[in-house]
Formats: C-alpha cells, sequence, structure tokens
C-alpha cells in the first residue's frame, strides 16, 4: 500500500468515513442513496473493499449499507445495474463476500426482486424480436439493460434457470437482421449513441463499446462459458460478435489495430469514415473494453492468436500519444483510474511479454491519477468536490477503488463485477 495511488484511495475512504460527509446531497437527491453510479453504493463498495484487507474498519462498510438500503428501493424497468434493486443487491453480494451470512435476509428479498424483473425484461425482449422491431441499447447493455442484470444472476445464481434465459437472448440478439433490405448486426438500434434520433446517423447505429454496446453481452458470453455456464448456440453468439469486430476494425497510421466507438449504416458498408486516432482507450467506449471483452471470448474459445491480438491492440493504445492524450481525467468509466484497472485485468491473464510490457503502463496511468505537484488528501477532496461526486463510475469511489486493484490489491470482494471485465469466480472467493 505504498504506492501513491493506493494512499489516495485511502485518503478519498477516510474524507468518506460516514454518510454525514455527504452533508445534505443525500436528502436533496435521494436518489443517489440506491446509486451505484453516484452514490451511497459506491462508496459502501470502497469501505468494503479496505474492511476485506484490514485496512479499515467494518463499521464503515455497514453505515454505508445501512444508508443505501435505508429507503425504498426501485426495482422493475426504473431500476439496473447501477441503480435500484440490482445496483443494491450487487453490493450486498460483494459485502458477502466478506462477512458471509450478513445481510442475508435484505439480500434474499432482492435478489427474488431482480430475478422476477429479469424473467420479464426477457419475455418482453423476445416479444420485440418476434415482432422484428430494432433493438434500443437500454434493452441490451450494461448499464440499463440484460447484459448488466446478467452479470449479477451470473454470479448470484450461476446454476439458476433465469442467468440462462439472459444468455438465450443474447444468443438471439446476435442473430442478423434485415431492415430496408440491407442485412444489420441483431444489435443494431434506430437511435444514435445518446439513445435519441440523431442526424449524423440517419438509419441509426451498432455500438461497439463494453458499456453500451455488443462488447457488454460478448464479455457475459464468455465469462458465463468460462464459468461453465452454457446455453445452446452460446459459442455460435461469440463468433458472430467477434466476427463483426474483425469487420469494423480500423487501424492507426501506424497500422495497430483500433476499435472505433460505434458503426453507422455507410460506415458497415465501407469501413470506418477516418481512422478514430484521438479517441480514448476507456472501459466504457474504446480499445480497453472491447480489448478485454475480445480475450475473454478468445479464453472461452481457445484462441490464443485472438487473445494476443486483443492485449496487444491495448498495449499499444496505451504508447500511442494521439491516443494517451485523448484520456483528460482520472475516473473510473473513461479516465486514468478506470483504464490502468482493465488493463491489469489483462494483464493477469495475457501473455507474458504482455503482461510486462501492460505492468509498465499502468504504472504510468497511475502516475497521472495522482500529479507530483498534489498530495493524496488534497488529490482526495479535489475529486470529492467536483461535479463527478463520489459515485463509482465518474466518482471519487470509482478512481479509489481502481486504484487499489491497479496497485496490487487484488479486489477481495468481487466489486468488479459489474464492469463485467472478471469471472464470478473471483467474487466467490475461489480465485482471489
Amino acid at each position: 500500500m505504498n504506492h501513491p495511488a493506493a494512499r489516495l484511495a485511502l485518503a478519498i475512504a477516510d474524507q468518506l468515513a460516514s454518510p454525514a460527509a455527504l452533508g445534505d446531497m443525500l436528502t436533496a437527491q435521494p436518489w443517489r442513496a440506491q446509486s451505484l453510479s453516484l452514490g451511497a453504493p459506491a462508496v459502501a463498495l470502497l469501505h468494503i473493499e479496505l474492511a476485506a484487507s484490514g485496512l479499515r474498519p467494518w463499521q464503515r462498510a455497514h453505515d454505508w449499507l445501512r444508508c443505501a438500503t435505508s429507503g425504498e428501493i426501485t426495482s422493475g424497468f426504473d431500476s439496473h445495474l447501477f441503480h435500484g434493486a440490482p445496483a443494491i443487491a450487487h453490493t450486498l453480494s460483494c459485502a458477502a463476500v466478506v462477512r458471509p451470512g450478513a445481510y442475508e435476509r435484505v439480500l434474499t428479498r432482492l435478489n427474488e426482486t431482480v430475478t422476477a424483473d429479469a424473467r420479464r425484461r426477457v419475455e418482453i425482449a423476445h416479444a420485440r424480436i418476434d415482432a422484428r422491431r430494432p433493438a434500443r441499447l437500454a434493452e441490451f447493455d450494461i448499464i440499463r439493460g440484460l447484459t448488466g442484470v446478467g452479470s449479477h444472476l451470473l454470479r448470484h445464481d450461476p446454476d439458476g434457470r433465469t442467468i440462462r434465459t439472459v444468455l438465450e437472448y443474447l444468443v438471439r440478439l446476435t442473430e442478423p437482421v434485415t431492415a430496408d433490405g440491407e442485412l444489420l448486426p441483431g444489435w443494431w438500434t434506430p437511435d444514435g449513441p445518446s439513445g435519441r434520433a440523431e442526424q449524423r446517423m440517419p438509419g441509426g447505429h451498432a455500438n461497439a463499446g463494453l458499456a453500451h454496446g455488443v462488447a457488454g453481452p460478448l464479455a457475459l458470453l464468455s465469462l458465463a462459458a468460462l464459468e461453465g455456464v452454457v446455453v445452446d448456440n452460446q459459442r455460435d453468439a461469440i463468433g458472430r460478435i467477434v466476427g463483426w469486430y474483425d469487420r469494423i476494425r480500423a487501424h492507426t497510421a501506424t497500422g495497430h489495430t483500433i476499435w472505433p466507438y460505434w458503426a453507422s449504416r455507410s460506415e458497415l458498408r465501407t469501413g470506418p469514415a477516418r481512422l478514430p486516432e484521438q479517441q480514448r482507450p476507456s472501459w466504457c467506449y474504446g480499445t480497453a473494453g472491447v480489448a478485454r471483452a475480445l480475450q475473454l471470448a478468445a479464453r472461452a474459445t481457445g484462441d490464443p492468436g485472438r487473445a494476443l491480438q486483443a492485449e496487444t491492440a491495448l498495449v499499444h493504445a496505451l504508447t500511442d500519444p494521439r491516443q494517451r492524450d485523448a484520456i483528460s481525467d482520472p475516473a473510473l468509466c473513461h479516465g486514468y483510474a478506470g483504464i490502468a484497472h482493465v488493463a491489469t485485468r489483462i494483464a493477469a491473464d495475457a501473455a507474458p511479454a504482455s503482461t510486462a510490457r501492460l505492468g509498465t503502463l499502468v504504472a504510468k496511468l497511475l502516475d497521472a491519477v495522482l500529479p507530483s505537484d498534489s498530495t493524496p488528501d488534497a488529490r482526495a477532496a479535489s475529486l470529492l468536490h467536483s461535479g463527478a461526486g463520489p459515485g463509482l463510475l465518474d466518482g471519487a469511489a470509482g478512481v479509489a477503488l481502481a486504484c487499489l486493484a491497479a496497485s496490487g490489491m487484488t479486489p477481495r470482494s468481487g466489486w468488479d463485477t459489474c464492469l463485467l471485465i472478471t469471472a464470478a469466480t473471483n467474487a466467490r472467493g475461489e480465485d482471489a
């Protein structure tokens, strides 16, 4: 824990020792109490992880968990992995890894709710496919859709029927569809990346990101296969998605692989309109998230050559000044800390040469999280008082968790299973 980034994580945790640290934020914005993305569950995860390592008291984690569960918890179609019942269930599951049997009653009730909601959402998704209507990102993505919920089901009940219904739906999602006489990927959406119709993308787009695009389903299908949770045609579905990434793959001016964030209809026909060399290689969009999904797919299908291709793509992204310069903040979702954590997970499963190079690059990313002219306490205060706040994806708790993991403290609670970058066995303590 001598790495400066790890000391920053401890400083963030200490400045968030109790819910009182947020002042009137939770009363003014009570929805933050159940928002993994922006509020209390994220801070609870940070304290759970630190308590698991004996670095801070469990009471802090308990206080934040009590805050997260103190009000009515949202369920149904207004809930998803980062808000409401699935978000709280994920957080309590992490607590239960560290404290077996703790919070069992409320966790059982939440898991029943999440399971029932997932079944209803799968039924509606199949009805949509039967009616030959196009998909929406919120139907299948990690943040709001069935892939995110599926990640919790894979962890909570890998032998259950519901995770298999989610996987069966994702297999069907990968089957091509025809629109206006043109063959399109099954995850094609008529909207833009914002989830609304956009003039720059007439006819919609196919999203390639991990957070909102088909890399999320690819990661879940692959992680499930690695766990031995398999449904009919799962391997074929993985192959269809991987083949699509081959189709949209571009190359930088130096000849290295790069994937666009998304593809419009014209780009599907002719290839990317331009080389996206200025894009961030992030978890949410870009090379880090896509490379991890492709590496997991390669492991699930026994393709070491493709795994090496994915690892090498990330190495080049992190050594390309144009891509590095596109990173502008420390956030887990799209900044230095999150990229460092994804790179650490990739390195753990990589070929030895890739592991060594990624280790050096992770150290440089962590150096950027805590600039040399700042102290951990000052940097923590700056992060907490920025507009991003205390949450997981953009906020201080996410930065802290990613810094801990990337600086050598492998997650013990499985908190990062919600990012679809690690196997559920890690979360059950079997491979921690």
